[in-house]
């Protein structure tokens, strides 16, 4: 395995450990200054409309620099939304900052595997990736959730921290705090991303031709038959799992009667699901079988419909971690078939600059129905079987896509290992 490859790991781990935690952080702040219920999912909504504003940009600034100083700028603009939200201002426009380092900061972290891997073993580094980044957002949503507890947030205002213009007197602002550090040790990791050789060209700075040109990349890759089937499923599916965040704690607070720490810890529980799903992804799935896995993501729907049935803590648990097995199959080999279409068709920070652009708009519209329903009082349980019942019939209809003859004779010419992928742990020790 190469160095650069294990710091790349290190520096995708710290950073999502530290987004996941600022999350439930920003809520607690939210709380703490007594802010409409209806804000929470906006919290999302000002972070991810930095991925839609920003992706004419980034995607050729990523291909512009070494990948692993882009990781270090996004990386500092992310510190300095942390920094924000211990002052005054509102923490939504703070958390729009981090969402902005956030959108830089992707094309690069994923951009660079299709520059140092072959497409027949993008599969099982996307499980390496999302294997990180599953365990990362388990722990950080545990952190996230400790660090606003009573007890360890008292502990952490006794240290009297320093603050911008005041102390940290609060849970929220101590968590922060904390974070900041966080993003500060994913930083020194970046500094020492090698890099690949990949030529570096930014071809204009006009803001003109950069946006004819992303324009161009968007209905590029939503004409490409599998790009265009990736597209929409994982555009879905990220849309579906930032708004299902905020139901399991609107769930766990309605029929369990958790409070927000607790709610945290609920949330690692769809994490570990995932982790599980992507180990048998890259497991038994092939970059040419991935399209097999679709049906799965129906399942998911049907999951969401079964937890308005649950009132237990036990029975909810085994029921997230299912509903994260079947997201982990689907969205590891679906996300590898579109970086590889992408890379072939456009190069890699482009590709991901025009997948963050769709998947980013699927959060704000799906966290944005949820915002509605919730500044309209409809009940969670409702909200819930809704919510499940349009992520199934939605899958549906990209199934009945995928088995269109021009998708079945497209997946022939895609590339195939003479061995099945083998699970993260055999890897080889020199990436080829």
């Amino acid at each position: 395995m190469k160095r650069g490859f294990y710091t790349l790991i290190a520096a995708q781990f710290f950073s999502s450990l530290a987004d996941q935690a600022l999350l439930i952080g920003a809520i607690a702040l939210l709380r703490e200054r007594h802010s409409p219920d209806w804000l929470t999912p906006a919290l999302q909504q000002f972070f991810v409309v930095s991925y839609v504003v920003t992706a004419p940009l980034v995607g050729p600034f990523a291909d512009a620099l070494t990948k692993g100083r882009v990781m270090l700028i996004a990386n500092t603009v992310k510190v300095a939304g942390c920094l924000v939200m211990l002052t005054s201002l509102d923490p939504l426009v703070a958390y729009g900052i981090v969402g902005f380092g956030a959108a830089t900061y992707s094309p690069a972290k994923y951009g660079i595997l299709t520059e140092i891997l072959p497409p027949t073993r993008l599969v099982i580094a996307n499980s390496w990736m999302e294997g990180t980044t599953v365990a990362s957002i388990v722990l950080g949503t545990v952190l996230g959730g400790a660090l606003v507890s009573e007890r360890i947030s008292a502990a952490l205002t006794g240290m009297n921290l320093p603050s911008i213009g005041h102390g940290l007197a609060t849970p929220a602002e101590t968590a922060i705090a904390v974070i900041v550090v966080v993003y500060l040790i994913a930083a020194v990791f970046n500094l020492f991303i090698p890099d690949t050789g990949v030529e570096r060209r930014l071809p204009s700075i006009n803001p003109v031709y950069l946006l004819r040109e992303f324009a161009h990349c968007v209905v590029l890759l939503w004409t490409d038959r599998l790009g265009q089937l990736s597209l929409a499923t994982t555009t879905l599916l990220w849309g579906a799992g930032a708004t299902l965040k905020f139901i399991v704690i609107a769930w766990a607070a309605k029929v369990l009667g958790y409070n927000l720490s607790q709610a945290a810890y609920l949330q690692a529980v769809v994490i570990f699901g995932i982790a599980i799903g992507a180990l048998l992804a890259a497991r038994y799935v092939s970059l040419r079988g991935a399209v097999r896995v679709l049906l799965v993501g129906v399942a998911m729907g049907l999951l969401v419909i079964a937890m308005v049935l649950v009132d237990k803590v036990a029975l909810g648990a085994l029921l997230l971690v299912l509903l994260g097995a079947c997201a982990g199959v689907v969205v590891v080999p679906i996300n590898a078939l579109l970086q590889h279409r992408g890379h072939l068709l456009m190069g890699a920070g482009h590709s991901i600059a025009v997948q963050n652009f769709n998947e980013n708009i699927g959060i704000l519209v799906m966290v944005g129905a949820y915002a509605v329903m919730v500044r309209a009082d409809v009940p969670v349980i409702w909200a819930t079987a809704a919510f499940g019942a349009f992520v199934s019939a939605a899958m549906l209809a990209i199934v009945w896509r995928a088995r269109s003859p021009d998708t079945q004779a497209a997946l022939v010419h895609l590339p195939a290992s003479d061995m099945p992928p083998a699970p993260p742990g055999a890897l080889p020790n020199k990436m080829p």
